[in-house]
């Protein structure tokens, strides 16, 4: 009987993520530390309160958006390596309107996020538009769009009109535009008579809980139901199978191309505005990138460009960042071996295509 996960996408994936564990597990010991204890340290900084599910989720949400990103873009033959930069774009567009634009929750929520997603969506848009128009390698473009994004960011963040008096970030944004649960109640009186009397509550209240893990589900449904159900999905997904044949078949190659980084930058806004609205509250000046796009690359091979697979390999990632984070004060162990477990994985989740494609290339060069 032929085993189900044996050289599937779910197969190798699980393999990898065992093999990720293993070879860190053998660093641990190599360097002095018991793996053992060490991954049960992890396990209880993930599963030991809800307060540090909470906390997994909050991790998680980000990197699920920009995981989605990478995985939209790689479905219609493109490499996003620009979620970094869409990311920063995204959330300091999202800093901005959410203080300067005062309005109604209700208009003020969804006013931000859209905003953001458009301003994501125009920055990837511009290496579509440069792939499509003079056939610029979309991972260069996007890398040096990451840094003008960097700089851009900095440039507004520390103008003395726009930075908070004392601090190297903006203004803190306005109650109306936050995602945050119960943000204002749970800090009144009732709120904390309430939480006193329910301790359940009152863990999830202690962190930022907020709705932005909701909005990274609705966002990978929207996602799925896009590439699988409509036109525009089709035609995208054809061109990434097979740009001669799609534009044989009547498809606009360049307009695809566009699109689709178009869509990708916009998921990537959509992260930068949930980080700012559901917990930093603030953009704030940076010396080097904060990785959120980079590690959506992780999240996407792990999670097969499948838009259910980023949300499970997000919360994966955002479980290990955690949980990880705890080894260092614990035991001593650094944390960087969280790194190298998610680099392990990806590497052995890499190496199947890779045999692959060499045993094409030899059959061809053979012939």
């Amino acid at each position: 009987m032929k085993n189900p996960l044996k050289n599937s996408a779910l197969g190798i994936t699980l393999i990898s993520i065992l093999l990720g564990l293993f070879v860190g597990a053998l660093i641990l010991l190599f360097i002095g530390y018991n793996p053992i204890e060490a991954y049960s340290v992890m396990l209880n900084g993930i599963f030991g309160s809800v307060r540090y599910l909470s906390w997994t989720i909050i991790y998680a949400t980000p990197i699920i958006l920009t995981g989605l990103s990478v995985a939209f873009a790689f479905k219609t033959g493109l490499f996003n390596i620009g979620a970094e930069g869409q990311y920063i774009v995204g959330a300091l567009t999202a800093a901005l309107v959410g203080y300067y634009v005062p309005m109604p929750t209700l208009l003020h929520i969804p006013f931000v996020l859209i905003c953001s997603i458009t301003a994501g969506s125009l920055w990837g848009s511009i290496a579509g538009y440069l792939k499509a128009r003079f056939g610029v390698n979309e991972v260069i473009s996007t890398i040096m769009l990451n840094w003008i994004a960097l700089y851009l960011n900095n440039f507004f963040v520390l103008n003395e009109k726009i930075k908070r008096p004392g601090s190297e970030a903006t203004n803190k944004i306005l109650d109306s535009a936050k995602i945050i649960f119960f943000d204002v109640w749970k800090k009144s009186p009732d709120g904390q008579a309430f939480r006193k009397a329910h301790p359940f509550f009152n863990d999830i209240f202690r962190t930022p809980a907020n709705a932005g893990f909701l909005i990274a589900i609705l966002a990978a449904v929207l996602v799925l139901l896009i590439l699988n159900k409509t036109t525009l999905g089709y035609s995208l997904k054809a061109v990434g199978f097979n740009k001669d044949a799609a534009e044989f078949g009547g498809i606009n190659i360049k307009s695809s191309m566009i699109s689709s980084m178009a869509i990708a930058g916009g998921l990537s806004g959509l992260a930068g505005a949930v980080q700012v609205t559901g917990f930093t509250r603030e953009a704030s000046a940076l010396a080097a990138m904060e990785g959120y796009g980079f590690e959506g690359i992780s999240v996407a091979l792990i999670g097969a460009n499948n838009p259910i697979g980023c949300v499970l390999a997000g919360l994966f990632y955002g479980a290990l960042k955690y949980g990880g984070s705890k080894i260092q004060p614990r035991i001593g162990a650094p944390y960087e071996i969280i790194s190298i477990i998610m680099g392990t994985i990806v590497l052995f989740i890499a190496m199947p295509k890779l045999i692959r494609m060499m045993k094409i290339t030899k059959k061809k060069e053979a012939e």
